[in-house]
């Protein structure tokens, strides 16, 4: 016959959960000495069922008891001796944890920010999904215009409640449209934010950024716009020896329009901006258009061409980014390469600022 209280003893004896687990399968295992007890009451009488199955019963239960009490003893001794054995110097730095990095073009949009804020800049916004009349017919883009068509716009299949045609904006230029509405005369911002064009290639991609200004009061000329774009660039790319050269070109929301280049050189496979394009060792590189505001395009905006003047201009923000901070390939804005944003990105902490500001005119 078993002896109870001996199995108690050994199992509240038992010095390590190794030696813990080996009692329970010699007295709960399957071919156990309590287990087989139990298997033994098939095989009797119902009066000896009715005599032994309680004791059989109870030394299980009082078994299992005996065993979960001393396993839990053990497991709370061993995490004790565990916490008493293994210790933490504090004085020793943090471990290196992922650190998240700013954009490039997040980082361009703020120094270009920055800049026309000197300059009196406010910023304007609009939606990124536009009507066909702000726009291409409103800038003075007649509908046999090619910039109107498939392969360069994406279109939505449905009008809106005014039968006009919905697609994704394919510059801020309608938001020059909607402030001169809701504003009026005189203006002045920028308007920075997403575009979309059928168009991929390492310097195109089907969503990139612009940002563009306009300046719409009294007496406007050519000089005042030629004034701004150099200040701008001086104060972007933090250099005095910037040079311009404005070359006449053509858009049908500016006459005149001019297109902007600077003088650049290529320093260690990268393009460096500063000095005239006709330097030696210099060439011209084209990096924005720009023009005195078309009178169609004001009148459209409810104002008076007779009465008010304005330029405007536009920048890619991406290729300024290229240029700026000696990027290739515009595809790698948007991979998504954490190994690329590391590398080029910013720290949130640390970001540069553009300490020179905005010269004043001479």
């Amino acid at each position: 016959m078993l002896d109870f209280d001996q199995v108690i003893s050994a199992i509240e004896g038992a010095e390590t959960l190794e030696a813990l687990e080996a009692l329970r399968i010699q007295y709960l295992g399957k071919a156990g000495e309590i287990t087989g007890l139990m298997k033994r009451l098939g095989g009797m009488s119902p009066e000896e069922r009715r005599e032994m199955g309680p004791l059989f019963n109870g030394y299980q239960r009082d078994a299992n008891a005996a065993i979960t009490a001393r396993k839990d003893t053990l497991e709370t001794a061993a995490l004790d001796a565990r916490l008493a054995a293994e210790t933490i110097d504090l004085s020793l730095p943090a471990p290196a944890t992922p650190r998240g990095a700013v954009h490039p073009v997040s980082q361009v949009m703020d120094e270009l920010a920055e800049v026309f804020a000197d300059l009196g800049f406010a910023v304007a916004t609009g939606p990124e999904i536009e009507d066909d009349w702000h726009n291409f017919t409103a800038l003075n883009m007649p509908e046999s215009h090619p910039a109107r068509a498939m392969h360069d716009t994406f279109y939505f299949p449905d009008r809106n409640d005014d039968g006009r045609e919905m697609l994704l904006r394919t510059h801020t230029s309608p938001v020059q449209i909607r402030s001169m509405i809701q504003q009026g005369a005189p203006i002045r911002i920028i308007a920075p934010g997403r575009v979309y064009r059928s168009d991929s290639d390492a310097t195109h991609t089907p969503m990139f950024h612009q940002i563009e200004g306009l300046v719409i009061d009294k007496g406007i000329h050519l000089g005042h716009l030629k004034w701004t774009l150099e200040a701008f660039l001086k104060a972007f790319f933090e250099r005095d020896d910037i040079v311009l050269r404005l070359r006449p070109s053509y858009f049908p929301f500016t006459e005149p329009s001019i297109e902007v280049d600077v003088g650049y050189s290529s320093q260690g496979g990268r393009r460096v901006v500063g000095g005239s394009g006709d330097a030696p060792g210099h060439a011209w590189m084209e990096v924005l258009g720009s023009g005195m505001v078309n009178r169609r395009v004001i009148a459209a905006g409810g104002i008076d061409p007779d009465e008010w003047q304005g330029f405007a201009f536009g920048i890619g923000v991406d290729r300024l980014a290229m240029l700026k901070y000696g990027m290739d390939d515009l595809r790698a804005f948007f991979d998504g390469d954490v190994r690329w944003l590391s590398h080029y990105g910013f720290s949130a902490l640390d970001v540069p600022t553009l300490s020179g500001g905005v010269g004043t005119p001479a």
